[in-house]
């Protein structure tokens, strides 16, 4: 299979990590979701996590060289060596500017942005409605995938938790933060004649086809 190096791009709550995931499992290309990855330090206490902690509690992005660290440690390790799907990063122009700079020393370039567009009030919606299970993070929607049992994981019978940054007012000043310094991503790739756009709103398994059918199109370009 021929390298591909994508991003996926689009405010917090657009699907990114469901679209993400799906690509991994249809192209088996490593995906990276930096706010897993983050999330991950902050509970296991490492130093990248307490870190950044008190940024995301924020709902402020985490400091470029925490994150830029962490992205060059993965496409260094040789794992991501043939692709990666990478979610999460960059989120401004200077983050894009550094993934330029890390890629151009490995000898290689982006192939494609994914942006997957949705109006604040429905990611207002998605968000403040999210609830995770305390034992392993299972994801559950008071609307539309609720649990059978209120508050309670259906897989392992963990409470149900609304995480601090899908607090409504937090996800208000997420979006405001997407607007302010992740937006501008939006030119910065449309001038590299990267971008595809795709309507986030409409049902996740129609924008899985459409990537899934874009992703192979490029797969099929760059194996020429």
């Amino acid at each position: 299979m021929p390298e591909l190096n994508l991003i996926l791009l689009g405010p917090p709550g657009s699907g990114k990590g469901t679209q993400g995931e799906r690509l991994q499992e249809d192209f088996e290309y490593p995906y990276y979701a930096t706010g897993d990855i983050l999330r991950a330090a902050v509970k296991d206490g490492t130093e990248v996590g307490k870190a950044a902690k008190e940024f995301m509690d924020r709902g402020d992005l985490v400091p470029d060289e925490v994150i830029i660290g962490i992205i060059a440690e993965r496409l260094q390790s040789g794992e991501a060596d043939h692709g990666f799907i990478l979610d999460g990063f960059p989120r401004t122009v200077p983050q894009a500017e550094a993934l330029d700079a890390e890629l151009l020393k490995l000898g290689r370039q982006l192939t494609a942005v994914i942006l997957i567009d949705v109006d604040d009030d429905e990611i207002v919606n998605r968000l403040s409605g999210r609830r995770v299970c305390q034992e392993k993070g299972h994801v559950y929607h008071v609307e539309y995938s609720p649990p059978e049992k209120e508050g309670i994981c259906d897989v392992d019978g963990s409470e149900l938790y609304i995480r601090d940054d899908d607090k409504p007012e937090v996800v208000r000043h997420r979006l405001e933060q997407y607007h302010d310094k992740t937006s501008p991503l939006v030119d910065y790739y449309k001038k590299q004649g990267l971008l595809n756009t795709l309507d986030g709103a409409d049902d996740p398994d129609r924008v899985s086809e459409k990537i899934r059918t874009l992703v192979s199109t490029l797969s099929l370009e760059e194996g020429r």
